[in-house]
């Protein structure tokens, strides 16, 4: 599946592997085109999902391996929160929030905003003076609910309130389980996730290609 958002993001810009092909080195230089063509970097997402070889064939092509991944999943608890908007779109405020804190993709706010918006799914923020400083998106698929677009403002970190905003979440879903990630080097947010009842069920990393396939040395 070869994913294309206006580049906000590697996972809505990434190929997603659902088999393996007939031909692998023709699946990879057709995704490579298909990326070029919009002036876009080939990014493979390797999940559990990709097909045997297709990792060892990225690397020896020169793709770079790029942000280790875990899945948590769990069921949560419903302890104590603090008092914690929930919307079913996403506002200024929470847009600003999460783009603060995760905006790596300079003025990609619009896009990144279709991308949340392009599925149904309840926005969540803790508010202080009209400020959000800490948020999340739950998204419900079925008796499971996705948590994504986790952030909290620097300033109003180690407070808990990341843990106010999931705990208001699931609450909200009514879910029995849910599932969410984060980088593997984010040990922080692990042991936070852990304490909530999350524990690692999976992995994922991208492989980046070093430049455009049509570009040359």
């Amino acid at each position: 599946m070869l994913r294309y958002a206006g580049g906000v993001t590697k996972r809505a810009n990434s190929v997603l592997p659902l088999h393996a092909p007939a031909d692998l080195g023709a699946a990879i230089e057709a995704a490579e085109a298909f990326y070029d063509t919009r002036g876009q970097r080939c990014v493979f997402s390797l999940g559990p999902a990709a097909g045997p070889g297709l990792d060892e064939e990225l690397e020896r092509r020169g793709y770079g391996l790029v942000d280790p991944t875990v899945i948590m999943a769990g069921t949560p608890g419903h302890g104590p929160a603090y008092k914690v908007r929930i919307e079913d779109r996403p506002w200024q405020g929470w847009l600003e929030t999460w783009w603060a804190v995760d905006g790596r993709y300079g003025a990609g706010l619009s896009d990144a905003e279709r991308i949340c918006t392009g599925v149904p799914a309840w926005y969540a923020a803790y508010e202080e003076d009209g400020v959000a400083l800490s948020v999340g998106r739950g998204v419900p698929q079925g008796d499971v609910l996705g948590v994504y677009c986790m952030a909290t403002l620097p300033g109003a970190r180690r407070r808990g309130l990341a843990r106010a905003v999931l705990r208001a979440l699931v609450r909200h879903a009514g879910t029995g389980s849910a599932y969410l990630v984060t980088t593997a080097r984010n040990e922080q947010a692990q042991a936070l996730y852990r304490g909530e009842g999350f524990e690692i069920t999976g992995r994922y990393h991208y492989r980046v290609a070093e430049r455009r396939s049509g570009q040359r040395m």
